[in-house]
Parts: C-alpha cells; structure tokens; sequence
C-alpha cells in the first residue's frame, strides 16, 4: 500500500538579477532581469507503508525543496502529490497530524527554553491526551538518554542532545510519515551512530514510513534497503541499494594477500592497481574479465586469499552526482 505517491512533481523558483553597483541598484527600480531555475523537474515516485527510504543528491539537487512540498510548506508549480491520501498543499489539519519533518539545520525548539516546554507546546498542538503524552515521552527519552537534559536551556545541550530533543519534539505524537532531513549532520561519530540506531528501531518497532535525505553514505547504507537519487532536479535511480553497482559499473574489485613478495609491476596487466604493498593488492578489472583475471593470477602467483567485490556504493554514487542529466 502506497504511503507517499508523487506523479509529475515540479518547483521552478523565480528571481531577480541585479546589476552591481549604485547605478544597477537604480536601474533595477524600473526595469528587473526576472530567471528561473528549476528546482524539481517532473518527479516520480511512491514509498510504501513502513519502508525506510534514502534520498539522496548532491547540494542543489532539489531534496530538500521535494520533502517541503510533501510536507506542506511549498506548493508545486506543477504536478501532484498524496501523503496518506492527503493533498500536502491543502495543509489540512487532519494531516498536519500526522506526520514530521525534522531538519539537521533548522531547530524547532526554543533556543532559550528548556526541551520539555517545546515538548508541552506540541502535545497542545497535536491535542495529545495526557496519558499518551507521558507515555510517549518517557518512551522516547529513555531510549534516547535525554531524560537528564528535560529540563536544561537548550542553549546550554550539546549539538548531540538537541538533535535527539528534535527527534523527540518531532515524534511526540507518533506521526505515520517521517521526513527526516540530514538529521546527523555536524554530529560527532558516537552521536551519529545512536540516532541511526534509534531510527532504524523506531521504524521497525513502529512501522514509520520514513524519508530520510544524508550525506553520509554509512549511514545510508546502515539505514536502506531502497534509494532514490536525484540530481539537477531528476530522478536518476530508484530501486535497491545493493543494485546500484550493478547497474552503473562495469568493473570489480579483485583484492589479493600474497605468501610471497610480489612485483607491483607485474600486476598492472590485469587492471588499474588501486591499493598495494609487497604483499598485497586492490585491482579494478572489468567485469566480464573478472573471473578470467583472477584465474590468471591464481596461477600465477603464490595467492594466500582472494576476495572479489563491487566497487563501493560511496565510488559509485559519486559516480552519478558527476554526471549530467
């Protein structure tokens, strides 16, 4: 059952070029140079009920600008969009209930306040019974750790125990759609790895569907089985994760630890040496030459292991965002 389903979804922004400079400044009172830029460009796509969805692209790609008009916040130029039947745009109340959007770079706790006073605002906002509220809440922070920094200025928490207050302020009343944008960025390792701990349960536990846009590709790969990438404001590839180097390389990773010492050298006939020391090699071959390569260096050489993979996601992700649309 389809969740979040987008057909043909468009953004283009308009804005102004000036001239620089007082006379340009003057200029632009009588007669402005108007652009465009098209921020989305006629997207596709749904998730289900309860999947864990990567969104990925590089800056500018248009990531941020789809999860608003999902959440309500922008309207499209063209194009639709439901969310749990819903018209974003519409920002009926009955929806605006039940999701979130949580943003690494934007807070919606009050700087000046402590985290549980944001947290009494949103059970007010989503009238939330007591009896859940309290629930809830001491779920969330016990499973967190936050339980300690209830009652600190938020000024005065950690860049750590803010995002996971936001997370908290943000599930407080157990919406059925979560957008989660960059929600480690800036965030020390340990950190890092509690909230992907924490999210990756939550969904389980709670059957969330979940957007989740990242940099961190560890992340992605700790969190989903399924991506969609855009870039330039397209969708170039929505399917599994571990597909995507089967789909846009045509070459694999030959890795190899000699008993004996062996010549760099004498390996750059098989491919393009990535790693290697006197005892061992990374080698990038192509594909469909793989296993004839590594027959080859079977034989040839004294080989203590051998191991053949795909070129890491990260590699090939990078790939995309390189090319054009």
């Amino acid at each position: 059952m389809s969740i979040i389903s987008v057909k043909n979804l468009s953004k283009t922004y308009e804005y102004h070029r000036k001239k620089a400079g007082l006379s340009g400044s003057f200029f632009s009172l009588f007669k402005r140079e108007k652009l465009k830029t098209e921020a989305v460009k006629n997207i596709s796509f749904s998730v289900s009920e309860g999947e864990l969805v990567g969104f990925l692209g590089p800056n500018g790609a248009g990531k941020t600008t789809t999860l608003k008009m999902l959440s309500g916040i922008l309207y499209p130029t063209s194009g639709g969009a439901e969310v749990l039947g819903f018209n974003p745009w519409d920002r009926k109340p009955e929806y605006q209930k039940q999701f979130s959007l949580v943003m690494g770079q934007k807070n919606q706790l009050w700087w000046d306040l402590p985290p549980q006073e944001t947290f009494l605002l949103n059970k007010e906002i989503y009238e939330i019974p007591d009896e859940q509220y309290k629930k809830t809440l001491d779920e969330l922070t016990s499973v967190l750790d936050i339980k300690d920094a209830l009652n600190i200025q938020v000024r005065k928490l950690s860049l750590g125990q803010r995002m996971k207050c936001e997370l908290v302020a943000a599930l407080i009343h157990s919406p059925k759609v979560l957008f989660l944008d960059e929600p480690t960025i800036g965030l020390d390792i340990i950190s890092q790895q509690k909230i992907r701990e924490f999210i990756k349960k939550y969904n389980q536990e709670q059957k969330t569907t979940i957007i989740l846009t990242s940099h961190y590709m560890e992340e992605v790969e700790a969190l989903c089985q399924r991506v969609i990438i855009i870039n330039f404001g397209k969708i170039v590839y929505d399917g599994l994760l571990s597909d995507l180097a089967k789909k846009y390389t045509d070459n694999k990773l030959i890795k190899i630890t000699f008993s004996k010492s062996v010549s760099i050298d004498s390996l750059k006939q098989f491919g393009q040496i990535i790693k290697s020391t006197e005892y061992s090699a990374e080698i990038r071959v192509a594909k469909e030459k793989c296993s004839q390569i590594a027959s080859q260096i079977l034989t040839s050489y004294q080989v203590e292991d051998i191991n053949i993979s795909e070129v890491e996601i990260e590699e090939v992700i990078r790939r995309i965002f390189e090319e054009k649309v």
